[in-house]
């Protein structure tokens, strides 16, 4: 049987080092870069990042090398939220999907 794991989560460094100032855009873009190029299935938020993998150790790889593109940081905040479902796939569209087939419409997303 399929699995499908979303997980929800925001990294960025808290530490001062002057590096960002208050800015964390450039640690967040160095994330989204490697989540990328792995190929994961991931959407882009203001607040942080959903990606959907086959199982937690896929999901925990990709967390754990987002901690690493963070490595020179002094103190990290990590934020993670895990929705873990057997027989379902492509949940990043077909969850937004069935919101807009009850709503009769597309949303903004």
């Amino acid at each position: 049987m399929s699995l499908s794991v979303l997980l929800e989560f925001a990294m960025f460094p808290t530490s001062s080092d002057g590096r960002e100032g208050a800015s964390v855009s450039q640690s967040v873009s160095s994330i989204i870069d490697m989540i990328d190029k792995s190929g994961v299935a991931y959407q882009l938020t203001p607040m942080g990042t959903v990606i959907e993998c086959l199982s937690m150790k896929d999901a925990l790889k990709v967390i754990e090398d987002a901690y690493a593109c963070l490595s020179d940081c002094e103190r990290v905040y990590s934020s993670l939220k895990f929705d873990i479902r057997k027989g379902k796939t492509n949940r990043l569209k077909t969850k937004i999907d069935s919101v807009e087939q009850t709503l009769g419409r597309e949303v903004r997303h």
